[in-house]
């Protein structure tokens, strides 16, 4: 926790002025702004590279400022733009240098940089021995973060880690770095300019102001929806709302419920079903919840069959639309027959909780209007368009659309 956090140069320059954040266990928080908001300098507070002129610094409820500074940096992980690595010393040694430091025994030592190695990705025998310039950009980061893992502190402190790689690589990072969280829950702080990366990486953003003042420290999608200045507004962009898509997840409330039926339905009886709610269409599910399908039940979706133009969504003049493309009349199947014996597979689904982001990127992949949404594969219902608006309109306590 920051309480009340200065740093003063020359009596005058007010680097970060009365700084006050309490960063969870276990959380993201993510320092963003533009040069010269004190981002970096409140970094460099916590471990007490650079001492604070004013205020307190509590971890685990202990002041840092009485606490041996020597002994705290060892006890917080630490990771700068290119990994910060030891050009003269080869990859294991880089990884090490912590656990030395704490006097661990050299068969101990040796098997916490195996260990690191592996939990970054790098295969420790065909990396170990290698120099920091005899690797790319992205593998030297990645040591970087197995260094400063090295002691197994329950602190890290990144500093626009990724900063300094190629946009491919710097998304692969990220996506590392979100997995070894899930499994490490390591307590970050973590500094870049970019919100959009703030957005995907952080539990919580705090936006600063030149000269260290915090405008804003809230969730990615309060501070995405909800800006609480006018420098928080203008930070985060006109297009804001498109990064929101990134932070808000699926829910079950926010799925639509078309009909359903079994395959063993009768054609008429999903005809009658569907027909009760205005809809041309039907899910197939087994009895025990698993999606196969959807089945047509009005000769114009039949006719985009025959056509050949189905996909999972199109024209359909509902709400929330319907799987076929194509207009016109051909012979429909008899009423008898099974739906089991007529369903069309959807192109795609996704899993309850993905992003509304990645949900809408496969509605434009696959061109689609209807998502099929599932739990361990069991079918909950479809994401159409208009639930998505409502889903983002609800993620910022916005009034309802209609779904």
């Amino acid at each position: 926790m920051l309480d009340q956090v200065s740093k003063h140069y020359g009596g005058s320059h007010v680097a970060v002025s009365g700084l006050s954040l309490e960063v969870g266990d276990g959380e993201v928080s993510v320092l963003v702004g533009p040069s010269g908001c004190g981002k970096t300098t409140t970094l460099r507070m916590i471990n007490r590279l650079i001492e604070p002129s004013g205020g307190r610094i509590l971890l685990d409820g202990r002041d840092v400022l009485g606490m041996d500074a020597v002994a705290l940096r060892r006890g917080i992980g630490y990771v700068i733009q290119q990994g910060g690595l030891f050009p003269h010393r080869r990859v294991a040694d880089n990884v090490a240098v912590v656990p030395r430091l704490l006097g661990w025994d050299k068969a101990r030592v040796a098997a916490r940089v195996d260990e690191l190695l592996e939990l970054v990705g790098l295969d420790p025998d065909r990396y170990g021995r290698r120099f920091p310039h005899e690797l790319s950009g992205g593998e030297r980061q990645r040591v970087g973060v197995a260094r400063a893992l090295g002691g197994d502190p329950p602190v890290l402190l990144m500093d626009e880690p990724f900063g300094a790689v190629d946009p491919v690589t710097r998304l692969r990072l990220q996506q590392q770095l979100l997995e070894l969280q899930r499994t490490l829950r390591k307590t970050i702080v973590f500094v870049t300019h970019d919100i959009e990366e703030a957005a995907k990486l952080g539990d919580r953003i705090a936006v600063l102001s030149p000269g260290g003042v915090l405008e804003q420290y809230d969730t990615p999608a309060e501070v995405l929806g909800h800006p609480a200045t006018p420098f928080v507004g203008e930070f985060v962009g006109d297009d804001r709302g498109v990064q929101r898509l990134a932070v808000t997840a699926v829910s079950a409330d926010d799925l639509f419920h078309p009909p359903t039926v079994t395959p063993s339905t009768t054609l008429g009886d999903a005809r009658r079903i569907a027909a009760e709610v205005a809809e041309r269409w039907a899910v197939v599910v087994t009895p025990g919840g698993t999606l196969l399908g959807w089945v047509a039940t009005t000769p114009a979706a039949v006719a985009a069959i025959a056509a050949g133009t189905v996909g999972n969504v199109g024209n359909g003049s509902g709400a929330a639309g319907d799987p076929a493309k194509g207009d016109g009349a051909v012979a429909m199947a008899p009423d008898e027959e099974l739906a089991g014996d007529h369903v069309v597979p959807f192109d795609v689904g996704v899993p309850i909780g993905t992003s509304l982001r990645a949900a809408l990127g496969e509605m434009l992949q696959h061109d689609v209007r209807w998502l099929p949404v599932l739990e361990d594969g069991r079918y909950l219902g479809v994401l159409t368009p208009n639930r998505l608006h409502a889903a983002m309109r609800r993620s910022v306590g916005g009034n309802p659309v209609d779904a």
